[in-house]
């Protein structure tokens, strides 16, 4: 496996868009040093990284953060700590608190799989260890880059309960995390899983497109880096799946026939998790029987 060549996308600040998952990690450079943003999906694919970061020659890494508990984002944690040091990583205090088990939830699944696609990096994922962010914050905070400050914000609950975006303000750069998807992987289809919230995500992007401007480079958790036009676009569009998961359950349409009963913004087979969830969080208010 080999590493993306790291690209600056704005003054100091690199994108790497990796084969694998076409996750992106990104690099934001400082007085003092670097801010990784997401480290990969396993210690070996971090430390083909951590090559691709010596070979940018831009300088040590100092920060690590990581977007929310999935594993493709912060698994390779221990591998940079052992690269550059006991250097901070920072999360949202809520996906500090799941990391472990969500990492362990999917150490299950890639041992419980015979998936061709599953079995290349298999042995990879359960064999690391998880290093769980010790430095977090629960609505904003801003680090000290030495000449730079960079903004880490929690927006709200979206992805996961633990979401968090980081805004460059002088290179006017957003880094969205998976509250933005642009990857043809998944048909450009955001990331609706099993812990996300699909009513809350519209207003979570509504605070990201308030930390943007009609020129701000946005880089979604994978595929390649958008605008501000995107960023409006799919916020309409999940707020399309919130509201016909309401106007369903208000009518009475049962779960188990709701993912057929709609027109959607995005392919059925990628918001089976959206609507169930949906139905899960909506208040007895907004439901109407016969709900099965």
């Amino acid at each position: 496996m080999s590493a993306a060549e790291f690209v600056e996308i704005a003054d100091r600040v690199w994108v790497a868009r990796q084969e694998w998952f076409d996750v992106n990690v990104t690099l934001v450079g400082g007085a003092r040093g670097l801010m990784v943003v997401d480290t990969h999906a396993s210690a070996r694919a971090a430390r083909d990284v951590v090559e691709q970061v010596r070979r940018l020659g831009a300088g040590d890494v100092v920060e690590v953060v990581n977007t929310h508990e999935h594993f493709d984002h912060c698994l390779g944690n221990g591998t940079v700590r052992t690269a550059y040091g006991e250097v901070p990583v920072r999360a949202h205090e809520t996906a500090a608190a799941n990391m472990a088990a969500a990492v362990e939830r999917v150490k299950e699944l890639y041992r419980a799989s015979d998936d061709p696609a599953d079995l290349e990096h298999a042995a990879e994922v359960i064999e690391t260890e998880p290093v769980v962010p010790e430095t977090v914050f629960s609505s904003a905070v801003v680090v000290d880059l030495g000449d730079r400050l960079v903004e880490l914000v929690h927006p709200g609950r979206a992805h996961t309960a633990g979401d968090l975006v980081v805004r460059v303000p002088d290179a006017d750069v957003v880094l969205a995390g998976d509250l933005v998807e642009e990857s043809a992987a998944r048909e450009a289809t955001p990331g609706f899983g099993d812990d996300c919230f699909p009513l809350e995500w519209p207003l979570s992007l509504d605070t990201v497109l308030g930390l943007t401007t009609t020129s701000t480079a946005v880089v979604p958790g994978h595929g390649a880096v958008v605008n501000r036009d995107f960023l409006e676009q799919q916020r309409n569009d999940i707020g399309v799946v919130a509201e016909t998961i309401r106007d369903l359950a208000g009518r009475g349409v049962p779960l188990s026939e709701a993912l057929d009963a709609a027109e959607w913004p995005f392919p059925r087979q990628h918001l089976a998790d959206a609507v169930r969830r949906g139905y899960e969080q909506l208040p007895r208010s907004q439901k109407r029987l016969p709900l099965i």
